[in-house]
């Protein structure tokens, strides 16, 4: 390291998403590095690197998406294998955070997953993280290291750009969304609704009324993610039902649990575009779903941390 500069950077990947890492690789002109991650026959995480990482900027490619236990484990025990080879710097670039959904004590002697996570992440010798759309910015404070969180709406408002709808009404599909939806609609110079719903039970919403001017409109639904899309079908039968034109809806995460790709067929969306951020298991071929690549912002992101130039633009 020379006046604060790394002077080589490596990239390795575990298991839960190697083909955005080998994208993101080839974009900044890098191989993967050498490593096998596997399981002893108990079920135990192995992790063997095979490259020298002594002195070097080390960046591990993981999201923890299904097997979430599996991907976790697995991105612990590689930072630690870099802890141990004296890598210079760990970073962690994380494009779908789990357990962020449990961020606050909602009721009596709930846990506070997000914060576990970002202990364990610390605990285990990561210098940074670098992740996108964690499911409530504040999650970022409850790390002690440096977290470069990386946005998807511009990704999502250059596709929308491109596509030119008109009377098109921006939707978040509920109150806690609300910002989310702005932050797209403001660049589409669209307005926005809102959808009035209420959630009995963990993954089960009712709507309730919609906010806004949708009538004989093209509305955009807008989320961070799709779980088991009873939240965005739901939202978007009850818009097509309002009188909507037609209904598009957009979200970085895929964890498309359960019944998601069954209700997303059946329901009143047209389109539904998706960022890579997790790979996507089911419905590769269903023609309502198109899938965005974030490998270009992630490695642009993470050629500056390793060049310590600022990485601020790349919010806009």
């Amino acid at each position: 390291m020379k006046n604060g500069v790394y002077s080589e950077f490596k990239i390795f990947s575990g298991n839960s998403n190697p083909d955005l890492a080998e994208e993101i690789a080839l974009i900044m002109g890098k191989p993967l590095g050498k490593s096998t991650v596997g399981k002893f026959s108990d079920g135990e995480i192995s992790v063997s690197l095979w490259e020298t990482v002594r002195g070097v900027d080390a960046y591990i490619v993981q999201s923890t998406c299904e097997p979430v236990n599996d991907n976790l484990m697995e991105l612990l025990i590689m930072i630690d294998a870099m802890k141990r080879a004296s890598a210079g710097r760990i970073n962690a670039v994380i494009p779908y955070y789990g357990y962020a959904r449990q961020d606050r004590k909602a009721k009596a002697r709930d846990p506070i997953t997000a914060k576990l996570v970002a202990d364990l992440l610390g605990k285990a010798g990561a210098d940074r993280v670098v992740t996108m759309d964690l499911h409530a910015s504040q999650i970022q404070g409850y790390f002690d290291i440096p977290v470069d969180h990386l946005l998807g709406v511009p990704i999502l408002v250059k596709y929308y750009r491109e596509k030119k709808l008109d009377n098109l009404v921006v939707v978040s599909p509920d109150i806690g969304s609300v910002a989310r939806a702005r932050n797209v609609a403001h660049p589409l110079d669209a307005p926005i609704a809102i959808v009035d719903k209420r959630r009995p039970k963990a993954n089960v919403s009712e709507i309730m009324n919609i906010i806004g001017d949708i009538e004989d409109k093209n509305v955009l639904l807008v989320d961070d993610m799709i779980d088991t899309a009873g939240t965005i079908t739901n939202a978007a039968n009850a818009l097509k039902e309002l009188g909507a034109r037609e209904v598009y809806a957009c979200a970085t995460h895929p964890v498309l649990s359960g019944p998601a790709i069954d209700r997303i067929k059946a329901s009143a969306i047209k389109e539904l575009v998706l960022l890579n951020t997790i790979p996507m298991m089911n419905g590769k071929n269903l023609d309502k779903i198109k899938m965005l690549s974030v490998a270009p912002l992630f490695a642009e992101a993470m050629m500056r941390i390793f060049t310590n130039d600022s990485i601020s633009r790349l919010f806009d």
